[in-house]
C-alpha cells in the first residue's frame, strides 16, 4: 500500500503541474466508455476526459527508452503519416516514456500509465515495462488504428493504470517442424505475443519430420533433414538460415520477446539421423519422418560421436540465441534401440547406471553440463525427471501438473503447460476458451513456500494438423487471449463472463492485425436419444449469442435453412448438417453426422467386453443408437477395446425378418487401431443356441496407411430371428513390423446395423 501511495502522489503531482489548455480535438474517433484491455490490468481507474493524439503531439522520451520511443514513433507514423516531433520537455500535448522516480521499484516488466487531457505518461523501471505500457496504449486506440488508416487524430480515454505481470514466464510454443512457417509468419506471431504482453516464443526447430535450423558444421541437416516426402510425393519442408534467425531474434528483442530454441534429444531425432546415420544405434539409413508419432530410432547414447555432434550443434545454436535458456526436449524417447545396442549397454555398465531410464538421465545431464559451462540453462519436458534431474534444469510439465509439482518440490524451476489446458492443437471439444481461462499454473498440492519455483506457463501449438497460417490462427486465437490473462492478471480478477465480453471487443482489432481467428468453444454440442421409433437429436449452442440452422439432405445450412428450436426426430437414414451463425455470419464449421435407422435402434445390446473409458461411443447403446462415426476416431461415436475380441448380441424382442447384417470399423495403424481379422455373424430364436450365418474376412492390409472406415456386411436372405450377434476378431497385438510392435492393438466399432 505504501508503494501505491507513493505512485498516486507522484501521478497527482504531475497532473497538477500540467494545467495548460488541452490540445485541439480535430476529428478523432471517440473512445467507448469502458476500455476492453486484455490482459486485464492489475489496477485501473477511469476518468471522464480523453487525450487527443494529433500532429502537434510531441514525444518526450528518456534516453534509456529511445528504442521503445522509436517503436512508438513508427506505430504512430503508419497511422497518421506524420513523424511526431521529439522534445526534451513539454507542458501539454505530449507522450512521455520515463522512469518512475520513487524509492520502491516496480516489479519486473511493470509499468504505470497515466492519461489525462494534457498528456500520456508511461513510467517504468525497465525497458520491458515501458514497452508493455505501450501495448496497453495500443489497445486503447480504435481497431482502425491497426489497419494503418491514416487519420489526423486519435482519441484515448483518461485513466490511471498500475500494472505488472503475475508470472515471469508467459510463453507460446510454435512447432515449425511438422509444418514449416515462413519468417513473416514468425514475425507476425512475435508482434501478436507482444501485443498481448507475452514474453517468450518457444521455437520448436528439430523433429523427426524436419530439421529447421542451419548448422554450418553439418550441412546435411538442412540439405537432407529439412525435407521429407510430402503427401503428394513431392519434397516438403524448409529451414531458417542463420541470417533469417538473426533477423527474427533481433525483431523479437525489439519487442521484448525472448526466443527459446528447442533442439530435441535424445528422441524425436529421425531427421538428424536421416542426414547422419552414424548418430543412431544401428547406423541404418533412414528417411526423414513422414508420419506423426513416436519413433524408436533415437540418438545413440553409447556413441561419443553423438555428443560431439550435439555439442557442435548447440554451440552454433547458442551463438544465434542470446537468451539464457536452451530447450532440449527430452520427451517421448523409446528405450528399444538402447536395450538392443551393445554400445549403450556398455555405457550403462561403465557409468554404473541401473537401466535405460538412468541412461537417459546421464544423456540429459551431460548436455546440461555442457550448456552450463557455456553460460546457458537447460529446459526439458517432464520426462527429464525420470532417472534423476540434471542440476539447475528447468522442467516443462506437459503430462498434467505432476512434473511441475515434483520439480518444485525438488527446488527446481518449472513451467506449466499441461495437455488439459495448454495444448492449442487440441480441438475445442477438449480445450475451449473457458477451459484455458480456468487454468492455474500453480499445482494444487504445492506448498506456498514453493510457489516461486513455478515460473509461469505456456500454450503449446503443435502443428501435425496445422498445414498453413490460417489454421494456425484459428487454433491459437482467441484461446491465446485467455492464456495471457491467466499468466499476467491477478487470479482474484477472474470473471469469465466479463472476460468473454472483452474478447468480443477485440475481434475487430484482430481482424485489422490480419488474424483469422477461430471459435471460442464448440459452437454446437449434440446429444442423441434413440428409441425404437426414432433417433432424436438435441442440439445445444456453445454460447447464447449463436443461432443454429440445419438441413437433413446433406446440403450446407444457410440462414434460409430450418432454424433449430426443439429436438429433431429422425425416422429414416439421414445426413444431418448443422451450422452455427453469429451476427448472421457462419461461426465455426458445420457439424455433419449420418444417422442410420434400422431394426436395432433403441435396443440395449449385450456386450462380451468392457469398452474403454476413453472411447465409450456414448455407452452401451453406442452400437445401436444410429449415430455413425466419422474419420475422427475421437468424435465420441466410436466404441473401442484393446487386445480382446468384440462380441455383441441384440435382442429384437420378437422374431423379425432380416435381409442384411452389417457393421463398420476404423483403421489408423499409426495409432495402433486395426480392422478385425474377420467377423462372424450369428442368429438365434431362443438366445441360447446360435447358428452362424456367415463370416466376412478382412482383406485390407494392416499396413494400409491413413485413417479410413471399412464396412463389413452379410446378406441374410430368408432369415427370421429374434437374436442377432456379431463377433469381431482382434489382431491382438501390433505386428512385428510396426513401430509399436508387441503393444496391444485397438478395435474401434461404429454401429451394428440390422436390416
Amino acid at each position: 500500500m505504501r508503494f501505491y501511495l507513493v505512485v498516486y502522489l507522484l501521478l497527482f503531482s504531475v497532473a497538477c503541474t500540467n494545467t495548460s489548455s488541452p490540445s485541439p480535438t480535430l476529428d478523432a474517433i471517440p473512445y467507448p466508455k469502458e476500455p476492453a484491455l486484455i490482459p486485464q490490468p492489475q489496477h485501473l481507474d477511469i476518468t471522464s476526459s480523453q487525450f487527443i493524439i494529433n500532429a502537434e503531439t510531441v514525444l518526450w522520451i528518456d534516453d534509456v527508452y529511445q528504442k521503445e520511443g522509436a517503436y512508438l514513433q513508427k506505430l504512430l507514423h503508419h497511422s497518421m503519416n506524420v513523424d511526431l516531433k521529439a522534445t526534451s520537455s513539454a507542458e501539454h500535448n505530449f507522450i512521455r516514456l520515463t522512469s518512475l522516480k520513487s524509492k520502491e521499484p516496480l516489479p519486473k516488466e511493470g509499468y504505470h500509465l497515466q492519461i489525462d487531457s494534457n498528456q500520456i505518461i508511461i513510467y517504468g523501471n525497465d525497458a520491458a515495462g515501458v514497452f508493455r505500457g505501450i501495448q496497453t496504449l495500443r489497445q486503447l486506440l480504435p481497431s482502425t488504428f491497426h489497419q494503418k488508416e491514416q487519420q489526423e487524430a486519435w482519441a484515448v480515454p483518461s485513466l490511471v493504470i498500475n500494472d505488472h505481470p503475475t508470472f515471469q514466464w508467459r510463453g507460446m510454443l510454435l512447432d515449425c517442424c511438422r509444418h514449416f512457417f515462413s519468417k513473416e509468419v514468425i514475425k507476425k506471431y512475435i508482434d501478436l505475443l507482444a501485443y498481448y504482453k507475452m514474453n517468450v516464443l518457444h521455437w520448436h526447430l528439430t523433429e523427426d519430420q524436419g530439421w529447421r535450423i542451419e548448422i554450418d558444421r553439418y550441412p546435411k541437416l538442412t540439405q537432407v533433414g529439412a525435407w521429407r516426402k510430402g503427401a503428394n510425393g513431392e519434397p516438403y519442408g524448409g529451414f531458417y538460415t542463420k541470417e533469417d534467425i538473426r533477423e527474427i531474434v533481433a525483431y523479437a528483442q525489439e519487442r521484448h520477446i525472448t526466443i527459446v530454441p528447442e533442439i530435441e534429444l535424445p528422441g524425436h531425432s529421425q531427421a538428424a539421423i536421416a542426414a547422419y546415420p552414424h548418430l543412431s544405434c544401428t547406423g541404418e539409413q533412414l528417411e526423414v519422418g513422414t508420419k506423426w508419432g513416436v519413433f524408436k530410432d533415437v540418438y545413440c547414447a553409447g556413441n561419443d560421436s553423438t555428443f560431439q555432434f550435439l555439442e557442435a550443434v548447440l554451440s552454433e545454436v547458442m551463438d544465434l540465441f542470446p537468451g539464457e535458456y536452451i530447450h532440449i526436449g527430452g520427451d517421448e524417447s523409446p528405450k528399444y534401440r538402447w536395450e538392443h545396442c551393445s554400445k549403450c549397454q556398455k555405457r550403462i555398465q561403465e557409468e554404473k547406471l541401473k537401466d535405460e531410464h538412468e541412461l537417459q538421465s546421464y544423456f540429459i545431464q551431460r548436455i546440461a553440463t555442457f550448456l552450463e559451462n557455456n553460460g546457458k540453462k537447460l529446459i526439458g519436458w517432464d520426462e527429464i525427471l525420470e532417472g534423476g534431474l540434471a542440476k539447475n534444469a528447468t522442467v516443462q510439465s506437459w503430462r498434467g501438473m505432476g512434473g511441475a509439482l515434483e520439480a518444485a518440490q525438488q527446488n527446481h524451476n518449472a513451467i506449466s503447460s499441461p495437455t488439459s489446458h495448454a495444448y492449442f492443437d487440441y480441438k475445442l471439444d477438449a480445450i475451449d476458451l473457458e477451459k484455458v481461462y480456468s487454468f492455474n499454473p500453480i499445482p494444487q498440492d504445492l506448498s506456498t513456500d514453493k510457489h516461486h519455483f513455478i515460473l509461469g506457463g505456456e500454450c503449446n501449438m503443435w502443428t501435425e494438423h496445422v498445414p498453413n497460417a490460417q489454421v494456425l490462427d484459428e487454433k491459437v486465437f482467441p484461446r491465446l487471449l485467455a492464456m495471457t490473462e491467466v499468466l499476467w492478471s491477478a487470479p482474484t480478477q477472474r470473471n469469465y463472463s466479463e472476460f468473454y465480453q472483452r474478447v468480443q471487443a477485440h475481434y475487430p482489432s484482430l481482424e485489422a492485425l490480419g488474424v483469422q481467428y477461430g471459435a471460442e468453444t464448440m459452437p454446437i454440442s449434440m446429444e442423441v436419444f434413440t428409441s425404437t421409433e426414432s433417433i432424436n437429436i438435441k442440439l445445444t449452442k456453445g454460447t447464447p449469442d449463436l443461432e443454429l440452422y440445419y438441413t437433413v439432405d446433406g446440403s450446407t445450412p444457410t440462414l434460409h435453412s430450418t432454424m433449430y428450436e426443439t429436438a429433431i426426430p429422425i425416422k429414416t437414414t439421414t445426413e444431418l448438417q448443422v451450422q452455427a451463425f453469429k451476427n448472421n455470419k457462419p461461426y465455426g464449421v458445420p457439424i455433419q453426422r449420418t444417422f442410420t435407422k434400422h431394426l436395432g435402434n433403441g435396443l440395449e445390446p449385450s456386450l462380451s467386453y468392457e469398452y474403454s473409458s476413453y472411447y465409450t461411443g456414448g455407452g452401451v447403446q453406442a452400437v445401436s443408437n444410429g449415430a455413425r462415426g466419422s474419420l475422427n476416431f475421437r468424435d465420441g461415436n466410436w466404441q473401442a477395446v484393446q487386445k480382446v475380441p468384440m462380441e455383441i448380441t441384440i435382442d429384437l424382442q420378437a422374431p423379425q425378418p432380416i435381409s442384411k447384417l452389417s457393421t463398420a470399423f476404423f483403421q489408423k495403424q499409426d495409432s495402433w487401431i486395426f480392422l478385425p481379422t474377420k467377423i462372424d455373424f450369428f442368429m438365434s430364436n431362443d438366445g441360447q443356441n446360435f447358428t452362424r450365418l456367415g463370416t466376412v474376412s478382412n482383406d485390407v492390409s494392416p499396413k494400409k496407411d491413413g485413417s479410413f472406415i471399412q464396412t463389413f456386411e452379410l446378406e441374410a436372405k430368408n432369415t427370421t430371428a429374434r437374436y442377432v450377434r456379431l463377433k469381431a476378431h482382434n489382431i491382438t497385438y501390433c505386428p512385428n513390423w510396426h513401430a509399436a510392435a508387441g503393444s496391444e492393438a485397438w478395435l474401434f466399432i461404429d454401429e451394428f446395423v440390422i436390416e
